[in-house]
């Protein structure tokens, strides 16, 4: 569980360090009314994108079929298998799509993987609403 935060925090820490600042300009506003209205945009504004991203990615893997025990019939998974082995005549191809899935699913290393995936991705849809709701504002 440690290892998950950690992972989840240092997600967040690269993302922020990689936001789009230009050279010499600072993002920070100058006065005090300008910074309460930005204060949801941090950190405590994507948090809770970031732990459902994670969180959903994680349960991803089982809940598509790629299971500790192999691949669940009737699933997803399945269907993908039938389909590559189908395309590839006959033989599901080491390396391929869902061969590292199921490696994923079984060894369940993937799941801290996962989650900083997902995590990665809520961080990208909060900021995406943050700057659909900064571009309203600025029409009115």
């Amino acid at each position: 569980m440690r290892q998950k935060v950690v992972s989840l925090f240092l997600c967040y820490l690269l993302l922020f360090t990689c936001g789009g600042v230009e050279a010499g300009q600072s993002k920070r506003p100058e006065n005090s009314e300008a910074r309460s209205k930005d204060s949801g945009s941090g950190f405590w504004g994507a948090l809770p994108y970031m732990v459902a991203g994670g969180g959903l990615m994680v349960a991803a893997l089982p809940l598509v079929g790629f299971t500790g025990a192999g691949i669940a019939a009737n699933s997803v998974a399945a269907w993908m298998m039938s389909w590559s082995a189908v395309l590839n005549g006959g033989g599901v191809p080491a390396g391929g799509l869902v061969a590292t899935l199921q490696s994923l699913g079984a060894s369940g290393g993937g799941s801290a993987l996962m989650a900083k995936v997902g995590a990665s991705l809520g961080y990208v849809a909060h900021k995406t609403l943050a700057s659909g709701k900064e571009e309203g504002n600025d029409e009115e």
